[in-house]
């Protein structure tokens, strides 16, 4: 096949889950001997014409320049570009600011829409914004050959609300089995000593509680932040927190980092609560982190009675006083070390986006 894939800010990742997966498939893709295009922002900071094989092709993203509307103009750009490359298959990963220009898209193209989440049922959003990605689901549903869903709760929702079948494929993870301490040293914390974010700065991954409900406890290690802190909410998050105890690291990307800072933390704190499987979650429990969730259907789904959940910052004080079993610690990881290898594998993943696309 000759499949594109679009609605990322492109390959290597340099941003988050939805560019994770899109280098992990497209990748997987060609080693099963399909010819994978990727579409990248002209600002992506990778400016080769392949990468491992992959097919990138670098269209002019304003959203640098005029903000949010660039990225309506960027889909538009990226799919009126699909319409002289002969694909069989394009894939997009999420419809926000895509399925507007659906009766622009090519024809003859088998049309896939990974569906990401609930966007409409973001906090961030204001109510207009929420109608507007209400909306947009529609748009997706209606304009797509194929639509999958990596939560069973997704799933569920779409084929209910909408009377269609949707696939359930959910994201991978790779088991983590290498750990090396000295990667802590610059970190300046030690093994088991420290708690763990890994996330967007936005509302709704719930750092605020996190950070409270560690600040309340008796706690005397530190809470180590990495992502972004260039919005709004991260700089303020960054303003009114940032010390000792509560460390902004910003972005890191490198994956030997990521996963020893997983693999040592005492806790990983996983506040995304708007929709699907997330793969920073899937990650942090093949790094054999033990976890604290956020408490919804989204993460329940994933962890199962193999962490535990907090639904606000006194809750997170009371986990963090009270929870001494090392032992119940160490079920949990292996529990959901079996989850990856037996439903989270990236080759069963790309495996069975082979499948669905080819079908």
């Amino acid at each position: 096949m000759k499949i594109g894939i679009l609605g990322t800010r492109g390959i290597p990742n340099h941003y988050g889950g939805f560019e994770q997966f899109a280098e992990h498939l497209s990748v997987g893709l060609v080693r099963l001997g399909h010819e994978v295009w990727v579409y990248n922002p002209h600002n992506h900071s990778f400016k080769e014409p392949r990468w491992h094989g992959v097919n990138l092709i670098h269209c002019f993203n304003p959203e640098t320049y005029i903000g949010t509307p660039g990225q309506f103009l960027y889909d538009l750009k990226c799919i009126h570009d699909t319409r002289k490359r002969d694909f069989d298959v394009i894939l997009q990963l999420g419809y926000t600011s895509s399925s507007v220009w659906n009766r622009c898209l090519p024809h003859k193209p088998k049309i896939a829409t990974n569906m990401d989440g609930l966007e409409w049922k973001r906090s961030k959003y204001s109510k207009p914004v929420r109608w507007f990605l209400k909306y947009a689901e529609n748009l997706a549903v209606k304009s797509s050959d194929l639509l999958i869903a990596d939560s069973e709760v997704i799933q569920d929702y779409l084929a209910n609300s909408y009377r269609v079948s949707p696939i359930y494929i959910p994201y991978g993870a790779d088991i983590f089995n290498t750990p090396d301490p000295s990667i802590l040293f610059p970190f300046d914390v030690r093994p088991k000593e420290y708690f763990l974010i890994i996330s967007r700065m936005q509302s709704d991954n719930h750092l605020k509680e996190i950070i409270r409900g560690v600040l309340q406890s008796d706690a005397k290690i530190p809470l180590l932040i990495i992502g972004h802190i260039g919005s709004s909410y991260g700089k303020l998050l960054l303003k009114t927190y940032a010390s000792e105890k509560i460390r902004f690291l910003g972005p890191i990307f490198e994956k030997k980092t990521l996963n020893n800072l997983r693999y040592y933390a005492s806790f990983y704190f996983h506040g995304h609560s708007s929709g699907g499987t997330n793969p920073s979650l899937l990650e942090a429990m093949a790094a054999s982190s033990p976890v604290c969730a956020h408490d919804n259907p989204f993460n329940r789904e994933v962890l199962g009675a193999d962490a535990c959940f907090f639904s606000n910052s006194g809750q997170i004080c009371e986990i963090l006083k009270d929870f001494q079993n090392q032992n119940r610690q160490s079920e949990w990881i292996l529990n959901n070390i079996r989850k990856i290898r037996i439903k989270y594998d990236w080759n069963k993943v790309i495996q069975a986006y082979e499948r669905q696309l080819s079908s």
